[in-house]
């Protein structure tokens, strides 16, 4: 399996900016895509952003312009860049990875704690 740390959590005033990291770590696998997600209190997961192995990129209407994804040099961690930060941003974010390993395809790893940011305003 997959394990997913997610890290750079904080709360930040709005128009601020923060980078979230995610880390994931495994027997040999490679990652064919990485995806960001949010969760605010009594609302579903959300998509924010995604990057493919070849580097295309997507995100949701919501942080279009104000939010970046990137890849480590590693290949298996996952960055967001969030910037003019608003207190709708405030959730819990979580990333997931669809991989390969062992010759198997597998859609989504086990979920990590996440990271909770909250813009205060």
């Amino acid at each position: 399996q997959v394990q997913l740390v997610e890290s750079g959590g904080d709360l930040v005033q709005a128009g601020g900016s923060l980078r979230l990291s995610c880390a994931a770590s495994g027997n040999m696998f490679t990652i064919n895509k990485m995806t960001w997600y949010r969760q605010s209190p009594e609302k579903q997961r959300d998509v924010v952003a995604t990057i493919t192995s070849g580097g295309s990129t997507s995100y949701a209407d919501s942080v279009k312009g104000r939010f970046t994804i990137s890849r480590g040099n590693a290949k298996n961690t996952v960055y967001l860049q969030m910037n003019s930060l608003k207190p709708e941003d405030t959730a819990v974010y979580y990333c997931n990875v669809e991989f390969f390993q062992g010759g198997y395809y597998h859609a989504f790893a086990s979920w990590g704690q996440g990271t909770q940011v909250t813009v205060s305003s």
